[in-house]
């Protein structure tokens, strides 16, 4: 018997439509767990490296994580996998909700698509009972509108449902799978899956997931539920609002924006609106969110509250997720009732909530510079809001100017040309990323910033403090209880970290620190998406419920393998280490892994090559950020040297 997983993945051929229920090797999950490790694996062996993001050979694969479906709170998360069109390198995004447990009730541990649809279709699975079914008369709806549509043709009301919407369907590089009240939004897995004629999968399941050792199993999760009750009324003190609890992140129920919007960077990621909170504002963006939020809703098995219905005059009731409240009206420097508005149009078309308000503000920029004119964009309003939605209709038809910004600021400002590219530059690896402009460089966050192969710092960054608390009895009271720290050097790193202005140390936490520290939050992130945990209580949060302590416990409880921190911290190297191998077989160099040039306002470039330097080889990489074949062996991954090897990537390895 498996236990925690199903030991089977359903196989469907959109190109010769068949369908496939397939045993998966028990092996593979003890080397890769699950989620987003046995995806890497199957990306690894299966899709060639000059593989077109929108070629039929390319997949797209549907995991739940290991611990989804079982008692664990918050085991919910939908790993989407894919090679993107944006990026060209591995995509992962992560969806909430209750698609990835209801495909565990099925009797599947993933979804694997390739090929391509000559028609418009939706996948239907109900347990045993797998087909392929016209979507012709879903073209053009709305994400989700068509889950709607769908469940009712059905007549099955608790089907779960991830589809696309118009951007999906028009290859947008930016479109996101929508599921309700979450979504996988970014590196463009929506493009994919609209590229494969599939507008939606609907699943519905009945079955069991069976548990190893179900006592204790209930013991540890009963302490998670214990622990997270605890943190509900003792919030961490010193730090903003979305950091002193749990969640991922507790947007919809924080009313204080200041630290967004005095610190993030707004429009085209550039301008800040210091001196712009002020009392009026704070009353009038409180009373449009306690007016527009219906009720703050979770996700499958979860106690924490992130998300909200969400209904605006004029605008269909509809789910939000955290930060997405804010994106659009940062990319339009309007305020709140504009982002909640046209933040439903957004989701029904399926657009990523960081990429798209930027790429229509970058294009609002290069008008205003004169780099683009009415000619090329022919009708456009004069208003600022009435831009926006004018230029997220042209994007998602992909007509006219929409078509080039369809791609993302990197690749239009390619096309563009005439100074386009000075104005596209809040990208890494051609991917727009969260809109930070700093003062100071951060070792922690550059390396971080440069290094992910999620390419986004939210995938990122978690458990230790993003800044050094003001006082040493406030740094001192922080570390009394931090049993989450792998090792109690952290609780020195942070005690010594001293408040850092502009004339002062900028070299602390030091380098080898950095990577210290780096390492662990990273790990913490490839666990969960291994497990299939929301990161909004583990990698992500000050003090989370799950940490690398218990971890193993749940795993070992839950699988019936024998894993303790030393084997689960391998298998979380093991799972990067092949990330980044997968990336560096399509191209990934180190003269790519860079922040944006302005990110920071002072930079120190001998400073960042030493990270760099430091960082690779802490992780087993040489000086271009590949794998070695000592530390590939030592991962039990002497297929991937050996590729590499034959390749020409690896040379003059002993």
């Amino acid at each position: 018997m498996r236990y925690a997983e199903t030991g089977y993945n359903l196989e469907v051929d959109l190109s010769r439509g068949s369908i496939e229920r397939v045993e998966t090797d028990p092996r593979e999950t003890e080397l890769h767990l699950g989620g987003l490790g046995a995806n890497a694996k199957i990306l690894w062996d299966r899709v060639p490296p000059e593989t077109d993001p929108f070629a039929p050979e390319n997949l797209l694969i549907f995991s739940a994580g290991i611990l989804v479906g079982t008692p664990a709170p918050s085991a919910n998360r939908t790993i989407v996998s894919t090679f993107s069109p944006q990026t060209k390198l591995m995509a992962y995004s992560m969806m909430g909700g209750f698609f990835a447990p209801e495909l565990k009730y099925a009797g599947y541990d993933k979804i694997i698509i390739r090929g391509q649809s000559p028609k418009l279709v939706y996948l239907w699975v109900s347990n045993d009972k797998v087909e392929i079914r016209d979507a012709s008369h879903l073209q053009g709806k709305g994400a989700g509108d068509a889950a709607e549509l769908i469940k009712k043709e059905l007549n099955e009301p608790k089907a779960q449902i991830a589809s696309i919407g118009l951007a999906g369907e028009n290859r947008v590089f930016y479109a996101s799978i929508e599921q309700g009240r979450s979504s996988a939004s970014r590196g463009g897995v929506g493009a994919v899956m609209g590229d494969k004629g599939l507008k939606a999968i609907a699943v519905r399941g009945t079955k069991d997931v069976n548990i190893a050792r179900p006592a204790p199993f209930i013991g540890l999760c009963n302490d998670v539920l214990n622990y997270i009750k605890f943190r509900s009324t003792h919030p961490i003190p010193g730090v903003p609002a979305i950091l002193s609890g749990l969640g991922s992140p507790q947007e919809m129920a924080i009313h204080d924006e200041s630290w967004h919007t005095e610190n993030f960077a707004w429009g085209n990621a550039r301008h800040r609106r210091k001196g712009f909170w002020t009392k009026e504002v704070e009353e009038d963006w409180r009373d449009t969110q306690e007016n527009a939020r219906e009720r703050l809703i979770s996700c499958y098995n979860c106690p924490m509250k992130c998300g909200a219905t969400i209904a605006v005059p004029d605008t269909p009731t509809y789910m939000m997720k955290c930060y997405s409240k804010l994106t659009y009206a940062m990319g339009a420097m309007s305020d709140l009732k504009f982002g909640f508005k046209i933040a439903q149009q957004a989701t029904e078309y399926g657009v990523d909530a960081f990429s798209a308000p930027q790429t229509m503000a970058f294009a609002i920029e290069l008008y205003e510079a004169g780099i683009l004119t009415d000619a090329d964009m022919p009708g456009f309003p004069t208003g600022n809001e009435d831009r926006f939605y004018w230029l997220l209709d042209k994007i998602v038809r992909r007509e006219g100017i929409g078509d080039i910004l369809a791609d993302g600021t990197y690749w239009a400002a390619q096309r563009i040309g005439k100074g386009a590219d000075a104005f596209a530059h809040n990208n890494i690896k051609k991917h727009e990323q969260l809109p930070l402009k700093l003062g100071m460089l951060n070792p922690l966050y550059f390396l971080m910033y440069s290094t992910g192969e999620k390419i986004g710092i939210t995938q990122i960054e978690g458990q230790f403090p993003q800044a050094p608390f003001n006082t040493m009895e406030e740094r001192e009271e922080f570390v009394k209880d931090w049993f989450q720290v792998p090792d109690e050097k952290f609780k020195k790193y942070f005690l010594d970290w001293e408040p850092r202005g502009e004339n002062s140390n900028p070299y602390y936490p030091t380098v080898e620190m950095s990577c210290e520290i780096v390492d662990w939050m990273e790990k913490m992130h490839y666990i969960d998406d291994a497990a299939g945990i929301c990161a909004g209580l583990s990698s992500f949060p000050l003090k989370p419920p799950y940490h690398m302590h218990n971890y193993p416990l749940l795993l070992s409880a839950a699988t019936g393998f024998d894993i303790d921190e030393a084997r689960l911290s391998q298998i979380a190297r093991r799972n990067r280490t092949l990330i980044r191998a997968i990336n560096v077989r399509r191209g990934l160099r180190r003269a790519d892994e860079k922040p944006p040039e302005d990110h920071w306002k002072k930079r120190f470039p001998e400073l960042e090559e030493k990270l760099l330097d430091a960082y690779y080889k802490f992780k087993g990489w040489n000086s271009e950020g590949i794998p070695t074949k000592e530390s590939l062996h030592e991962l039990a991954m002497d297929y991937v040297s050996e590729d590499l090897e034959r390749r020409g990537i690896l040379k003059n390895e002993g």
